[in-house]
């Protein structure tokens, strides 16, 4: 059974990246430099399903099935290579998430940005 969202813990997609990598001794190559230049440069191969589109084209992305699918390999990338680096420093992915959310709540609180980008104020960080 392919696994979904609604029947995973991230523990287990974090050991399927890590495996992964151990299977084919890619370790060594997962230095954090190596893999936050393959954080940037899968996230500029997302951006650039994007590049020179206008936003009403954009927002007919998510009833067309080839760019959904283009979305889902871009952003699956950019996300194994996030756990990778999770991984590669020990960081509990949850935890960290958690937090900065908690942190972001405080900074941006709801009753003041409800409906506003965080830029009014400044960026989300």
């Amino acid at each position: 059974m392919l696994k979904n969202d609604g029947n995973t813990v991230v523990e287990e997609i974090i050991a399927s990246v890590r495996e992964f990598i151990r299977d084919r001794d890619w370790e060594q190559f997962h230095n954090l430099k190596n893999l936050a230049e393959s954080i940037c440069i899968e996230a500029a191969e997302l951006l650039q399903l994007f590049q020179w589109t206008s936003s009403e084209e954009t927002a007919k992305f998510k009833t067309a099935p080839d760019r959904v699918a283009r979305i889902k390999e871009e952003l699956a990338d950019v996300i194994i290579y996030c756990l990778s680096m999770a991984n590669a420093t020990k960081i509990d992915v949850t935890r960290s998430v958690m937090k900065k959310l908690e942190s972001n709540k405080k900074k941006y609180p709801a009753s003041q940005y409800k409906g506003k980008a965080p830029c009014a104020r400044g960026k989300l960080t």
